[in-house]
């Protein structure tokens, strides 16, 4: 442990501006920023957060999550309980939270809406503040669990960043707009989707009229429909990508890929023992939910497309393997923006 202790003690920096410099000072605490060690070292600091209360806790780097199902007011003692623990386990490690980014979100329809407190560095009583949205690791969610407000602000940056491109190049042709648009843009509407997969049709047409705006970019391409721009540009229908994405991941949780035996986690049922009268043996069962929220999660959505494709797509023996079967069978669907 000797290479670890001389890596965060002895350490010493400075301040420069404009060609001045202050004197050294002695660090005593934390480590060089951009260090490979510092971030393993982070991850020990905080192991032991978990064990100081019983709610469930998510954390992910310096962000950290706290949440529980209120029904009565002893599950809200408990919650508060937690975030009292919380302040004390950071006083102890003398890592303290940032309460002005401490904030409460309130889901479902019942909910008490209770107040809940922590303490600042002084001891007083600080009121975490109610927010009906929140950014969640580069994704937006509202209190409903809807995601109409992340499907609007990705496609709000993924068109500031085709004007962007529009006013730096005089022209476009067809395989630079491409590149551009898949590197830059695209990325944007796509990040994270088979989480917040867009539920209702306005933020379906609201991501796809980007893709829409950014092929009619290309001067060339100005006389065509959109299908026939997005054949020539062989870019597929953000639908079409989004069904592609849901299914590998299907493919990959019922081949073994993701490795979890955990019903919670596991989102998709399959059949008993791939024994089926009819259809391809990893057939998925499709069970009832009370809710169109519910049936917009992925175990749900993609029953029905997933138990109507052919056995040699879905016994195939590798993800590049399935894409390439998928993407033959199904180049009908390539440049569509609905099925």
């Amino acid at each position: 442990m000797k290479w670890i202790r001389n890596f965060i003690t002895s350490r010493k920096q400075m301040v420069a501006l404009c060609g001045a410099y202050s004197s050294w000072s002695h660090v005593i605490s934390g480590v060089p920023q951009g260090s490979v060690l510092g971030p393993v070292l982070f991850v020990c600091y905080i192991n032991d957060m978990p064990e100081s209360i019983s709610s469930f806790l998510y954390m992910y780097a310096d962000d950290t999550k706290i949440g529980r199902p209120i029904s009565c007011d002893d599950d809200r003692s408990a919650l508060q309980s937690d975030l009292d623990n919380l302040v004390v386990w950071s006083r102890n490690w003398q890592l303290r939270f940032n309460l002005d980014k401490c904030k409460v979100l309130h889901m479902g329809r019942g909910n008490m809406k209770s107040q809940y407190s922590m303490q600042d560095d002084n001891g007083q009583i600080y009121i975490l503040q109610e927010t009906a949205e929140e950014k969640d690791l580069g994704i937006w969610m509202d209190n409903s669990l809807r995601f109409s407000l992340h499907a609007a602000r990705a496609a709000s940056k993924a068109n500031q960043i085709l004007g962007l491109i529009r006013r730096s190049f005089v022209h476009l042709d067809i395989p630079l707009m491409k590149q551009l648009y898949t590197s830059m843009v695209r990325p944007h509407l796509e990040y994270g989707n088979v989480i917040w997969h867009p539920q209702f049709k306005k933020d379906k047409e609201i991501l796809e009229n980007v893709q829409h705006r950014a092929t009619r970019l290309v001067p060339s391409l100005s006389k065509y429909s959109y299908e026939e721009r997005l054949r020539q540009m062989e870019l597929p229908s953000l639908s079409y990508r989004r069904l592609r994405g849901d299914l590998i991941e299907t493919f990959k949780y019922l081949h073994g890929i993701y490795r979890t035996n955990s019903s919670t986690v596991l989102p998709l049922a399959p059949t008993h023992d791939g024994v089926t009268t009819r259809g391809h043996s990893l057939k998925l069962h499709k069970r009832e939910c009370r809710t169109s929220l519910r049936a917009n999660v992925l175990g749900f959505r993609i029953v029905n497309f997933w138990n109507s494709m052919p056995e040699d797509i879905v016994s195939a023996p590798s993800v590049n393997s399935f894409k390439g079967r998928f993407d033959k069978h199904y180049a009908h669907l390539r440049y569509c923006t609905e099925y």
